[in-house]
């Protein structure tokens, strides 16, 4: 009985044992899991800017990326919502880590804003379903607020708009100026900015996975092309949204076409100026970063590609040389291409173009940073022929352009653990 009881007794000991390490085995697991946990979160931290560079959690992030403007579009239809996951993914297998998008549509087909004030609150959703896709797949959003042309309403349609409360208004250029127009402009911006996720249970301004707002797709002023009228206006719009949302980056969503402000650049111009400047557009403090684009087979119309490409290459040299001598912010060639429809193309040919403007993003990334990254125009998902616009890249479809496409995101992510800032 005496020998019974000993060995249940040791039983027992070595079971509060066991117990007992594997309690310490949980509470190491847990703390194993709550890192992860804090490391995600830390991965998921707001870009920000340090000088002339990017930053992601204290350290240079560089990137590689895309637009796909039509992703609330077409989220906003429930049913077609698999072609967002699509892109996102196809997009995250690839590298690509930042994508610029429309956070607009006002009037129209799938208005995101049926009139001033009145929203679509299933269009809303659809952007709600973006920003929670991208959230994902690990892409950060550039959101842009509205657009110069007629596409998805513009600013024709704010000025419309403001033309029916009684507004005495001479053309479309008047949005920059009239009272009601920016009152309406402002109250979008507002409502975008503090709207509240109805999937991922976040405000917009307080979620990182956007990287920046932008105040305008391509914005242009055809009746004071010195660029002044516009800079009051970024300066105005800039100063408002950073009212509100002081953690998220901003930018204009300019071209990069020179004005009045060094008469000598205006040299580099494709022949022409737009209404902008931009170097005092992109001097107004609210402004965290300059963009430009390019597309020189439309500015070069005619041109051999030999032509455009020497363009091309002082085009972005010389705004790299500004946002890093004069700006002193970062530099993103936010959107360029190569169209499918230009006389004599080929996949070589939009090849070698990718390429080498890809060489290039990256040898000004490395010689002396102010470069940030570069989003190409434009990727689509399967069975999206209506948006072809000669520029739509079909990932799965064009394994070349894939490739080369992947090897620059992997470039830029091996160089921005070496920049040093």
């Amino acid at each position: 009985m005496h020998l019974s009881i000993k060995i249940i007794m040791a039983s027992f000991q070595r079971l509060i044992s066991c117990i007992f390490v594997l309690f310490l085995l949980s509470l190491t697991f847990a703390c194993e899991a709550r890192v992860l946990l804090e490391n995600n979160a830390n991965d998921q931290g707001f870009v920000r800017v340090n000088g002339a560079h990017f930053e992601l959690n204290g350290s240079p992030f560089l990137f590689n990326g895309f637009n796909s403007y039509w992703l609330m579009h077409v989220a906003a239809e429930p049913s077609e919502g698999y072609k967002v996951t699509e892109v996102l993914r196809e997009a995250s297998s690839a590298g690509l880590s930042v994508c610029r998008t429309w956070a607009f549509s006002d009037g129209g087909d799938r208005a995101l804003q049926i009139s001033p004030g009145v929203y679509d609150e299933r269009v809303f959703q659809g952007l709600d379903f973006v920003i929670s896709e991208a959230k994902k797949y690990g892409v950060r959003l550039i959101l842009s607020f509205v657009n110069n042309y007629n596409d998805f309403g513009g600013k024709a349609q704010y000025v419309q708009w403001a033309r029916n409360a009684g507004a005495q208004i001479n053309g479309d250029d008047d949005f920059y100026t009239n009272y009601i127009t920016k009152d309406y402009y402002k109250n979008h911006i507002k409502k975008i900015v503090t709207r509240f996720n109805t999937i991922t249970g976040m405000t917009y301004k307080d979620d990182s996975t956007i990287m920046a707002w932008e105040l305008m797709n391509e914005p242009r002023n055809q009746a004071d092309y010195s660029g002044n009228t516009i800079n009051a206006w970024v300066q105005e719009m800039a100063s408002f949204v950073k009212s509100i949302d002081n953690k998220h980056l901003l930018e204009i969503g300019m071209e990069g076409f020179y004005g009045d402000s060094v008469p000598e650049r205006k040299s580099v111009n494709p022949g022409y100026q737009v209404g902008t400047d931009f170097i005092s557009n992109h001097l107004i403090k609210e402004i965290d970063f300059a963009t430009i684009h390019a597309y020189t087979d439309q500015w070069l119309s005619g041109q051999s590609d030999d032509a455009q490409m020497i363009f091309m290459q002082r085009w972005m040299t010389s705004h790299w040389q500004d946002a890093k001598n004069i700006l002193k912010k970062p530099l993103v060639l936010a959107e360029f291409g190569k169209s499918s429809r230009d006389p004599g193309y080929n996949q070589n040919i939009r090849d070698t173009f990718m390429s080498t403007i890809y060489r290039n993003i990256y040898s000004l990334a490395k010689n002396g940073g102010t470069m940030g990254g570069s989003l190409m125009w434009q990727l689509v998902a399967q069975s999206m022929e209506n948006y072809e616009d000669g520029y739509c890249i079909e990932l799965g479809k064009n394994p070349s352009t894939a490739g080369i496409i992947t090897s620059q995101s992997h470039a830029m992510t091996t160089l921005a653990h070496l920049v040093k800032i």
